[in-house]
């Protein structure tokens, strides 16, 4: 299992960083702009292969990127329902700044969502299937949810933000 270090950055976003069998550094920005940065580098002390490498990606590229690097199983699970028309299966990576961090995820219902469904919350590798109103969700956590477009990005708006407001119909649930 590979050691990720989380390290947050003020006024920035999240460093995660993990180091490679073959001794390379890898590390992923996530903005709280929603851009990730992600990045290759080397010590100070390992001047004979220092080399930096950085690529900005907005979110949907960095969705990309995890799913071809081998995404998590449920998301690989989850695809072949995506096609399905009029429904959306996307997943909410939680940070310190949003609302639901340290919150119970409670009934989106009772706010209006009707039709919405969790279908887990991943926490480090293990995923909690159907969590209930109570399960409390913690920065790091990602949800993933299922329902119509519009919903699931009323939803991830509820969730940065704690304000249930009207997404536009034709916005990305991620945006």
């Amino acid at each position: 299992m590979v050691d990720v270090r989380r390290v947050k950055l003020p006024g920035v976003g999240v460093l995660h960083t993990f180091v490679t069998d073959d001794g390379g550094k890898v590390g992923v920005i996530t903005h709280r702009s929603g851009h990730s940065d992600l990045i290759s580098f080397a010590d100070a002390d390992d001047q004979d292969h220092a080399r930096k490498v950085s690529l900005r990606l907005d979110e949907d590229e960095a969705h990309t990127l995890a799913e071809l690097l081998g995404g998590t199983k449920i998301t690989e699970s989850l695809s072949s329902l995506d096609q399905i028309p009029g429904l959306s299966i996307d997943w909410f990576t939680v940070d310190y700044e949003d609302y639901i961090a340290g919150q119970p995820l409670g009934n989106l219902a009772s706010k209006g969502v009707v039709g919405l469904t969790v279908v887990a919350v991943v926490r480090g590798d293990s995923a909690n299937p159907a969590p209930a109103a109570d399960f409390k969700v913690f920065p790091g956590d990602t949800l993933v949810v299922a329902g119509s477009p519009e919903k699931v990005a009323r939803a991830f708006s509820f969730y940065r933000t704690g304000e249930m407001k009207k997404a536009p119909v034709d916005a990305s649930p991620g945006s």
